[in-house]
């Protein structure tokens, strides 16, 4: 296996994720087709328990793998970077089976938590049916999360990235040909066909996961798993409570980021409920901002997912190398490649939201409204993502506690007013909810970066001047933009001419966003002179 640099596993780790999240864009077009609002509506309340339960059983550990791994490594401790993967994958073991039973066993008060008194919609019995339907993927995907970190401590890129293309293919035919089949040829009912998607989950990190024991089978040498190792001196106290210390952070981190979509679910359900929405009306408002709206996020917040699986590592070792102007180069590099990827993709899909979500949704009145305004919190989350891994990659856990709950309960505390004040001024209360939760990822955000600041003497003049030059393309294609919707509007409820319309605006913002980058140099500025002269040769090699 070849080990990758920042950048380079950046882009490898960016791109696979990406693909992957298109994936999980396309199968909402058949999977909404067949099971419909309230199947969807259904599907949603499964994926964010999914969501905040996977954070518990498997966010901290994978990641603090990989951070350990490579700090071993770093340091030249082999058999504690190999005893470290052993104890990871025992404690995971405890908290996989834990959590299971935790879901398996209270589903239906859970169920009832989510949708309380709601009437006319789905039942408790169908939301705890879908419950249980999750908890069996909880059994596998620790597992496989774990040593996709140990992995990724040694920069092995690739595989790790790989595995969720596997996973993702795997997970997305069960959710369409099962889904399909329950109630097109056995005409069951479509919570049984949502609960077959939901197993999608356990079998496909089934299959990734056979994948990656393969991939380390066969890299034993690389990994120092082939030989016996001279025992290192630090014990497995020591090790277990670097696990722990590294892993709670990054478990707060993730709850809280789903916890943000929960809350959302349940206090959104609450008050649109309050202000006499109908049912149907509810789930739907609820699921198309907690989850559906979110599928469509999948491509920009991939940019930071991509990014963190590297920045981690490379973080670590320049920090255990007390290397801080690397560490400065690289959140600032991160902080710039966030803004020059996702500020244009967020600016067209929201001018694009009639046509973007008539293609995976069909015609729909709330559903553009929403995303039009939602699809901005992708580059909030993509910030925090960023900026809450660099900290946890310097050690700062208490900064990472402060940032978490801050914007948790800012969250939390706007929502009902910011979604009552709405309603009383005449604009639509769910955007109370988007509005709250972009402040509180804004304060986590702006929180991180001043400590970050404060701890290393880090400079952000040079990533701003950059996000300032990249507002002069940005500007330049959302002109160019509206420009074309005077001569071609795209008021269409045909999802063939909704695909047309996409693909015409996103060529001509997508020339109108490169060539005044060009010209300001803003690739190379980005991405580095290095990079860029290696995929030129590259380039050149494949044409001569």
């Amino acid at each position: 296996m070849k080990k990758n640099s920042f950048i380079e596993g950046t882009i490898i780790a960016t791109l696979a994720i990406v693909m992957v999240k298109i994936l999980g864009m396309l199968y909402v077009i058949p999977f909404y087709a067949t099971v419909g609002e309230k199947g969807s509506a259904l599907y949603g309340y499964g994926y964010n328990i999914y969501l905040i339960f996977l954070g518990i059983s498997s966010a901290g550990i994978p990641v603090a793998m990989s951070k350990i791994t490579n700090e071993y490594a770093t340091l030249g401790m082999q058999e504690a970077k190999v005893r470290a993967f052993k104890l990871g994958k025992k404690i995971i073991s405890y908290i996989s089976i834990f959590v299971f039973l935790i879901l398996f066993i209270f589903a239906k008060p859970i169920a009832s938590l989510i949708i309380g008194d709601l009437s006319g919609g789905n039942t408790i019995n169908d939301v705890a049916f879908i419950v249980r339907c999750v908890s069996f993927a909880l059994l596998v995907i620790p597992y496989l999360s774990v040593s996709k970190g140990f992995l990724q401590g040694h920069k092995f890129i690739a595989p790790s990235s790989k595995s969720q293309l596997i996973e993702q293919i795997v997970r997305v035919l069960i959710i369409i040909v099962g889904s399909y089949i329950a109630i097109n040829i056995f005409k069951t009912s479509t919570t049984f066909a949502v609960g077959i998607a939901i197993l999608g989950a356990f079998v496909s990190g089934c299959v990734a996961y056979a994948y990656i024991l393969r991939k380390i089978k066969n890299n034993k040498s690389d990994l120092s798993l082939d030989r016996p190792l001279k025992k290192d001196k630090v014990s497995d106290k020591e090790i277990l409570k670097k696990i722990a210390s590294y892993a709670i952070p990054f478990i707060i981190i993730n709850i809280a980021a789903n916890i943000y979509n929960f809350v959302d679910m349940i206090l959104i359900l609450r008050t649109l409920t309050s202000l006499n929405y109908n049912a149907s009306d509810v789930e739907f408002i609820t699921s198309a901002i907690t989850t559906w709206g979110g599928k469509l996020n999948m491509i920009v917040v991939a940019i930071a997912s991509g990014m963190v699986i590297s920045l981690i590592p490379n973080i670590v070792q320049s920090f255990t190398l007390k290397k801080w102007n690397e560490v400065s180069d690289k959140l600032n590099k991160a902080i710039e490649i966030i803004f020059f990827v996702s500020l244009p993709m967020v600016i067209g899909l929201s001018f694009l939201a009639k046509p973007v979500w008539t293609i995976f949704y069909g015609n729909s009145f709330y559903g553009p409204i929403i995303f039009e305004v939602s699809i901005f919190n992708a580059i909030f989350t993509n910030m925090y993502m960023v900026i809450s891994s660099t900290l946890q990659g310097v050690n700062n856990f208490k900064a990472v506690y402060k940032c978490s709950l801050t914007g948790f309960l800012v969250n939390a505390i706007l929502d009902v007013p910011l979604m009552l004040l709405f309603n009383r001024i005449g604009i639509y209360p769910f955007y109370g909810a988007l509005i709250s939760t972009m402040i509180g990822y804004t304060l986590s955000v702006i929180i991180g970066l001043k400590i970050i600041k404060k701890d290393f003497n880090i400079k952000y003049k040079k990533a701003f001047q950059t996000c300032l030059k990249i507002l002069i393309p940005t500007i330049i294609m959302l002109m160019s933009l509206i420009v074309l919707k005077m001569f071609i509007p795209f008021n269409t409820t045909s999802k063939l001419n909704s695909i047309l319309i996409v693909i015409l605006y996103t060529f001509v913002g997508l020339i109108a966003y490169v060539l005044p980058s060009l010209k300001l140099n803003l690739f190379k500025e980005v991405l580095g002179a290095s990079y860029i002269n290696k995929i030129k040769k590259k380039l050149t090699k494949k044409v001569s």
